[in-house]
């Protein structure tokens, strides 16, 4: 053959068919087809992503850049937000449900939910009350033992000296818890109890985060997912006793749902079975009761005054 009359494709053939001794292949291209035998061959994700191009001409190396194809929306999103690019190809490409890409997708999903409940899940229920003008069939002691266990991660958080990054996030809960709090009383006749509850509260966590000793703090940060269990358990027991939910925010409910079950996952994946998995799990089941008695008292109500 020649290489004057023949492409570079047809030359690494020969070449790698053992025909490097030829006649034309001793003289001036011997240097050209020693690179072209030995190439690597092209992986097909460097094909994908249309990296540059090596041809030869003579004994003259030509890069002929490709032209980039624009990532997909798709992808670029769940590679930004919900998994590394690794485990998106073994999914959506090798169509491989690889176990270690999962967990990391399920615990990215749980801490998105954290996100949601940590920052927004008090926040429809203050909407509502406002919006109705009522806080009927919301138990006052429900929220107060709600208060106490969002306070908790505060107060240890203080008192331990975390900066604030860690934890500013539990403020938003507080805030918000306390205004319910303050909405209820209220709309019951008595803001003032409401304003002086707000005043001693704030002077309370104060106290508490600056002077408390370290085995009051520890026994607040140990009880305050007991006391967030309680508060559930009140308010299902408050919602069965009046026949329905009230001023109970259906999105505040599936949100902190979702929350504690992200949780639970997360505290799974990181202790195994353990008692704080297990009340993690008992506190999304309550938040489970809450989410069934808001849709099903939803329903029979609006059967009552369609009946009506």
């Amino acid at each position: 053959f020649s290489p004057q009359r023949e492409g570079g494709l047809s030359y690494f053939f020969k070449c790698s068919r053992g025909l490097p001794h030829h006649k034309y292949c001793r003289r001036r291209y011997q240097s050209t087809i020693r690179a072209v035998c030995t190439l690597r061959p092209v992986n097909i994700g460097e094909s994908l992503n249309h990296s540059p191009t090596k041809r030869y001409r003579g004994s003259l190396l030509v890069t002929v850049d490709r032209p980039t194809m624009a990532t997909s929306p798709v992808k670029e999103f769940l590679v930004t937000y919900l998994m590394p690019e690794k485990c998106y190809g073994e999914i959506f490409i090798n169509f491989h449900w690889h176990v270690p890409c999962l967990k990391f997708i399920l615990n990215r999903i749980a801490a998105f939910w954290i996100i949601l409940d940590t920052f927004l899940a008090q926040l429809p229920q203050v909407l509502k009350i406002l919006w109705r003008g009522s806080a009927e069939g919301l138990s006052l002691s429900s929220v107060l033992l709600q208060l106490y266990a969002f306070s908790c991660p505060v107060v240890y958080a203080v008192a331990k000296n975390f900066p604030l990054f860690a934890w500013a996030e539990r403020l938003f809960m507080v805030a918000q818890t306390a205004a319910i709090v303050f909405l209820i009383l209220h709309y019951r006749g008595n803001t003032l109890k409401g304003m002086l509850f707000l005043l001693a509260y704030g002077g309370v966590m104060f106290l508490l985060g600056s002077y408390a000793a370290a085995a009051v703090v520890s026994v607040m940060e140990a009880s305050s997912l007991a006391a967030l269990i309680a508060s559930k358990v009140l308010q299902a027991g408050t919602n069965y006793r009046n026949g329905h939910t009230g001023q109970l925010s259906t999105l505040s409910v599936l949100l902190t749902w979702a929350g504690s079950l992200g949780v639970g996952f997360v505290t799974l994946q990181e202790t195994g079975s353990s008692l704080a998995t297990l009340s993690h799990v008992l506190s999304a089941s309550l938040s489970c009761v809450l989410l069934a008695q808001v849709l099903c008292y939803k329903s029979c109500t609006t059967t009552k005054k369609k009946s009506e």
